[in-house]
């Protein structure tokens, strides 16, 4: 999980060595977060059209702008609408992971993201113009019960790790995320050893700490960590299994199964 601090390259090192895998953005509750201006256009109302958007695969979305004006229901009359971050807590441009798409009444394509803030899964809906769409090749699985990292390339398994999870009273909270930030260490043998990545998914128990207890996939420079119930619910990878995961893109979509 991950913190806000002033480096980014020592993120997780100094922020996490306090909070232990707990952080992360200021997160946006749907309820909570401020209403649009008053000179942005509603959505067409009325029922979505079953009509192809997306092709097969993975797509995740980039917004065109600073901050994204995402929609609870864009096909109902009177959405709900905020505005949501565009960038993470480290700087870095966040890629949604896109979990639906349809097009309006209107005919206007609109895709459903996944926003990477409470509650864990949390959607919303964008127009498909104001965000750039890339399909993604990547997926990890992480099996809880056998404490196994998979990854697949275009549906091929290619990498798989024996890694430690949460222990039993901070269980590593299943569920369907995204990579959300990527975050290089300052030493191999701190905390989060060579590399983290941190997840658009939040503990269910450590919902006190700071950030709301953001989870994270880091290293660890202790092989004894491999297999066990060790952390605060994150995954740890041993660091030569975890230098082989730095070069998944952000907006990947991680699966945490029990």
């Amino acid at each position: 999980m991950v913190k806000r601090t002033i480096s980014v390259a020592l993120a997780l090192g100094l922020s996490l060595a306090a909070a232990a895998c707990s952080g992360g953005q200021a997160t946006v509750e749907p309820s909570r977060a401020p209403a649009p201006s008053a000179s942005v256009p509603a959505p067409s109302s009325g029922s979505p059209v079953d009509a192809p958007v997306l092709g097969g695969g993975t797509y995740v979305a980039r917004a065109k702008t600073a901050t994204l004006l995402v929609d609870r229901h864009p096909f109902e009359a009177g959405p709900v609408q905020w505005r949501f971050p565009a960038k993470n807590a480290f700087g870095q441009q966040v890629s949604f992971l896109v979990t639906d798409a349809h097009r309006s009444a209107s005919g206007d394509p609109w895709v459903q993201i996944q926003l990477g803030a409470k509650p864990n899964e949390a959607t919303a809906w964008v127009p498909q113009d104001e965000v750039t769409l890339a399909k993604i090749h990547d997926k990890v699985v992480v099996d809880l019960s056998q404490r196994i990292l998979r990854r697949y390339h275009d549906g091929k398994l290619v990498d798989r790790f024996s890694v430690g999870v949460g222990q039993p009273q901070w269980p590593t909270t299943p569920g369907h995320y995204f990579v959300w930030a990527k975050v290089p260490q300052a030493s191999p043998f701190g905390p989060y050893g060579v590399y983290a990545l941190g997840l658009s998914g939040f503990s269910t128990v450590l919902t006190d700490w700071p950030g709301g207890g953001r989870m994270a996939i880091h290293g660890t420079a202790n092989p004894s960590d491999r297999g066990q119930e060790v952390s605060h619910g994150c995954v740890r990878v041993y660091n030569p299994d975890m230098l082989k995961l730095k070069d998944l893109p952000m907006g990947t979509p991680v699966t945490i199964q029990r």
